[in-house]
């Protein structure tokens, strides 16, 4: 039976947080020992020069996410985790991509449209002000990263539905000129992933400048729960943990019984000191062995370097043989022997 492969880039421009690691980071990490699909997991590093650039922030990011990914214990026998620019095939389908691609479809990408309207909106003659082609199509890069693999299934959010759906209109449009190569990719929306809210209730971003970053030390985390907004309800009055922004967090580390304790305590009138305390000493206790190797492999980048290397072995055994078959199907090959 073949297995499906599914696809998962992460984005090199931030230190992981919390709220990564429950909404995207842990399902990603079990799905990676499951034996019946082919995960390819990738640092998405061209993309991070669409907002960022600033190259060492570009390359501390990488190494925290890549030390991240192999602390919490990332199967990297069964996945294939690697760095998109060590796959420059991955390019090389984008430009091939962006001579099929309508530009009416791009036209209708979200981020464009979001920043031609703040354009707008802030009164600009050009709507295009400041909008990079880097930042207009990179869709088609986003395709190629998906088509490159014929990824069965992409997990995204549901402001990410759309890259699918234009990774799969770009793949029909290169299948019809050029013959059958890609399979179109499908959504994997997760209806119940977890989201964490940040330090000032919002949704943990590093937009908002309200993250806890996951692998703090034990100083720093505390010092930052201690800073999570609370209510103004004294010790013993009873406290709704429903919109609770502590709550919310210890839940998303908690078994079902540990839960139900803390319902009840909340109840009782806890005071928010008392749960702020708890609460550290849970995400704490949780996050110490991994922690541990997450030190211990940011001072060995060497070993990093060489998971990476690998997985870039893996993932261009299938890029090489593949693009040759596409520069074949488009016309782009040698005259003669």
């Amino acid at each position: 039976m073949t297995k499906a492969i599914v696809l998962t880039g992460i984005t090199t421009t931030g230190t992981p947080h919390l709220g990564n690691y429950v909404g995207a980071i842990r399902p990603a990490i079990a799905a990676s020992k499951d034996a019946n699909v082919t995960p390819f997991y990738f640092l998405a590093d061209y993309h991070a020069l669409i907002k960022c650039q600033e190259p060492e922030r570009v390359r501390q990011s990488s190494l925290e996410i890549a030390a991240t990914w192999l602390a919490l214990g990332l199967d990297t026998s069964n996945a294939v985790f690697y760095r998109q620019s060590d796959v420059p095939e991955i390019l090389e389908l984008s430009w091939m991509l962006t001579c099929v691609a309508a530009k009416g479809l791009m036209n209708r990408a979200h981020a464009y449209k979001a920043a031609v309207a703040e354009n707008e909106q802030g009164g600009e003659n050009d709507a295009d002000k400041g909008i990079t082609m880097g930042l207009f199509s990179y869709p088609i890069l986003m395709a190629a990263d998906m088509l490159m693999f014929n990824a069965n299934k992409v997990p995204v959010g549901k402001d990410q539905i759309q890259h699918i759906e234009m990774a799969r209109d770009l793949a029909g449009r290169f299948n019809h000129i050029y013959g059958e190569h890609f399979v179109l990719p499908e959504a994997v929306i997760e209806e119940h992933a977890s989201t964490l809210a940040g330090l000032d209730g919002r949704k943990m971003s590093k937009s908002y400048n309200n993250t806890i970053p996951l692998f703090e030390p034990e100083k720093k985390l505390r010092k930052l729960i201690n800073k999570i907004k609370t209510n103004s309800l004294e010790p013993g009055e009873p406290k709704d943990p429903e919109g609770c922004t502590l709550f919310s967090i210890y839940q998303a580390f908690a078994t079902q019984a540990e839960v139900a304790e803390i319902r009840q305590r909340y109840a009782d009138g806890i005071a928010w000191g008392e749960m702020k305390q708890v609460l550290f000493e849970h995400i704490n206790d949780h996050l110490i062995p991994a922690r541990e190797r997450y030190e211990a492999l940011i001072q060995a980048p060497e070993h990093i370097e060489e998971q990476l290397q690998e997985g870039a072995q893996k993932a261009r055994a299938v890029s090489v043989p593949f693009m040759k078959e596409l520069r074949k199907a488009v016309g782009i090959s040698r005259i003669s022997l």
